[in-house]
């Protein structure tokens, strides 16, 4: 389908730029949402008839745009998540979430502004897209931890889920690694080999904590 486009829409074009789109893209997104006329020829005449209405319209909320860019460019959030071991969350950021967080922030900010291409499912830094204007974005960074020392952590620089991994990594490898060969030793009729001193000193902290 050929439309004409009311205002700048990415990667199609700007204000009265005649594009061929998929019919499903123009009737689900471009036409109800007034971002887009058919193109037909009773159409073109209403658009040159309203141009000039239509681009004073749209420079005077990108200007309006540009001002709210200035205090919401870089602003970083922080939310607060229960994650796995392994840094994966008990459920997910979404659309709403950032919206909420920016709100209390301050900010008021509507859920189509928010570009998230998918819910954020682990904890760390992420870059969120807000769409202020079609032609004026800016990226907000949302913290997602576990406990405000660890949002503080992240927001230095530090890699709290590679840690995690680390950790999570050691712990395991000894205590799998370890077992299995008791159990196979067993299995064999075999002594098993001596813990490692690493090993024994793990063992005698397990201990005193029981």
């Amino acid at each position: 389908m050929d439309v004409i486009l009311l205002e700048r829409v990415e990667k199609l074009g700007g204000i009265g730029d005649v594009v061929k789109v998929k019919d499903g893209f123009a009737r689900n997104f471009l036409l109800p949402r007034k971002k887009a006329l058919r193109a037909n020829e009773a159409n073109r005449k209403v658009f040159e008839a309203n141009r000039e209405r239509l681009e004073a319209e749209n420079a005077s909320r990108r200007t309006d745009a540009e001002k709210e860019a200035k205090g919401l460019d870089g602003t970083s959030l922080t939310l607060i998540r229960q994650s796995s071991n392994t840094g994966q969350l008990y459920g997910s950021v979404a659309v709403r979430d950032v919206v909420e967080a920016l709100e209390a922030d301050g900010h008021k900010i509507a859920k189509s502004q928010v570009v998230l291409d998918r819910p954020i499912k682990a904890i760390g830094m992420h870059e969120v897209k807000v769409a202020l204007h079609p032609e004026v974005a800016v990226t907000i960074k949302i913290n997602v931890a576990r406990s405000p020392e660890e949002a503080e952590m992240q927001a230095e620089g530090v890699d709290v889920m590679a840690q995690m991994f680390e950790e999570a990594h050691d712990v395991a490898g000894f205590t799998e690694d370890y077992q299995a060969s008791q159990d196979a030793a067993a299995a064999l009729g075999e002594e098993a080999p001596a813990p490692t001193a690493e090993a024994t000193e793990v063992e005698a902290d397990d201990a005193d904590q029981a």
